[in-house]
């Protein structure tokens, strides 16, 4: 049984369990789901301030966990903290951005990116160039900068989102789609048949890359013990060599 830790880096409950449903129907036969919830942090990640704050709970979630999963996922659009899990954790660790930008590269040569606010674009471009895949955005399509991930995906929202989509698709000239955050997990399923080009969750495209490359030891490291003060124990342990 292959075991993958899918972390959401927000504190609300209600966006874990949406999350690790995604993540279930989308599991290949023979992994077993692990949802977990940051200790701590903020209700959800909507800015820049609030991406760079969620960095060091995502930490200690992982290394709280230490060894009961042989791989993660951050399940956070902008994948904060990940290039610091990749280098302190010696599974594989996937970002749900990282999966989805380059799922959709395969499913199409530009994808379009849809959210619901505008204040989190700055961390998807951010994340984009991390990955070198800026030239292969056609765009972005998202909500006013006070919105937020609303608390339930009714006729008014699932409406919002087709707009956006199409707007991507027809305006922008995007092949492939993203739903953009944790909190959309599993919405593509269901719009799908509403549109023309691939939707992509980055939940279910972490969720199966993250199966596929579990048991792929990252390269070997080698660290020194480091003083760290301040931090939880989980993290003091990932400097303890």
């Amino acid at each position: 049984m292959t075991r993958l830790l899918i972390l959401n880096g927000n504190t609300t409950e209600a966006v874990t369990e949406r999350i690790a449903a995604a993540a279930r129907a989308a599991a290949p036969p023979g992994v077993e789901i692990i949802p977990a919830t940051a200790p701590y942090g903020l209700p959800l990640i909507v800015t820049r301030a609030d991406w760079l704050l969620s960095g060091p709970p995502i930490l200690e979630a992982l290394a709280a966990r230490r060894g009961e999963y042989d791989a993660a996922v951050i399940a956070v659009f902008g994948d904060p903290a990940l290039k610091a899990a990749k280098e302190l954790l010696d599974v594989p660790v996937l970002g749900i951005s990282e999966a989805a930008f380059h799922a959709a590269c395969m499913l199409g040569t530009r994808f379009g990116i849809v959210s619901f606010t505008t204040a989190l674009q700055p961390m998807f471009e951010d994340c984009l160039d991390q990955h070198g895949l800026r030239a292969r955005c056609a765009g972005f399509r998202m909500g006013p900068p006070e919105a937020g991930y609303p608390a339930g995906f009714g006729v008014a929202e699932r409406a919002t989102l087709l707009a956006l989509i199409r707007a991507s698709v027809e305006q922008d000239g995007a092949e492939a789609v993203i739903l953009a955050g944790g909190p959309l997990a599993g919405l593509a399923a269901v719009l799908q048949p509403e549109v023309k080009v691939p939707l992509v969750d980055g939940t279910v495209a972490a969720v199966r890359l993250a199966a596929a490359l579990a048991g792929m030891a990252p390269a070997a490291k080698s660290r020194r013990a480091r003083p760290i003060s301040g931090f939880g124990p989980g993290i003091a342990a990932l400097y303890a060599g």
